[in-house]
């Protein structure tokens, strides 16, 4: 039997994913969770062969609990189910080393049959996700993300300096430059085109 976790926070949707999944004589739902962090406590618990995933939960996203189970080291395999072709999800989801990265609107069936082909060692990727969204890359440094991320959480460019030990010109500069790299005219559409793109997290 293939022991499956389900992470979905759409009650509805889960419940109707856990009862489709039940109907194969080999799967065996042993936990669903509504949440990141419940996904994690249930891998923790149950040791599941497979985690299926949303992408977008509460308190952890599926990326952060595939992260998490990668640097533990864990058995449990990651599936994403995402409506999101978002190069920087995806980048993150392969660099968690998650098996599979597929639309949640993929038939059951064939869900059924990527689970199978995922506990065989394959790792799968949904057809509809083109090569064009992996090769998108972050134009940001890392230094441009933290200043766009603290940007984001609504600091202004003094708050910026004095938390990353910045001064206020080199600020002004780093935001010119991710304007430029994101072909953006203020700092709310360039946080809006980040976190479209899935570079902030």
């Amino acid at each position: 039997m293939i022991s499956i976790v389900l992470a979905e926070d759409q009650g509805m949707l889960r419940g109707a994913l856990g009862a489709l999944l039940s109907l194969e004589d080999d799967f065996i739902i042993v936990g669903e969770a509504a949440n990141g962090e419940e996904a994690y406590e249930l891998i923790t618990k149950h040791n599941p062969d497979i985690c299926v995933m949303d992408i977008e939960m509460p308190i952890m996203t599926g990326l952060d609990v595939a992260e998490k189970v990668k640097q533990e080291g864990q058995a449990c395999k990651i599936i994403i189910l995402t409506t999101f072709a978002r190069p920087g999800y995806f980048q993150r989801a392969i660099q968690a080393g998650v098996h599979g990265y597929l639309l949640k609107d993929s038939p059951s069936s064939e869900l059924a049959q990527y689970i199978r082909k995922i506990i065989e060692g394959k790792r799968i990727i949904s057809p509809e996700l083109s090569l064009s969204v992996w090769q998108e890359t972050n134009p940001l440094t890392e230094r441009e993300l933290d200043v766009l991320k603290s940007a984001a959480e609504g600091k202004t460019s003094k708050e910026i300096a004095s938390m990353l030990f910045l001064s206020n010109g080199t600020v002004r500069n780093y935001m010119s430059e991710i304007l430029r790299k994101l072909n953006a005219t203020n700092r709310v559409e360039a946080i809006s085109i980040a976190k479209k793109k899935g570079w902030l997290k």
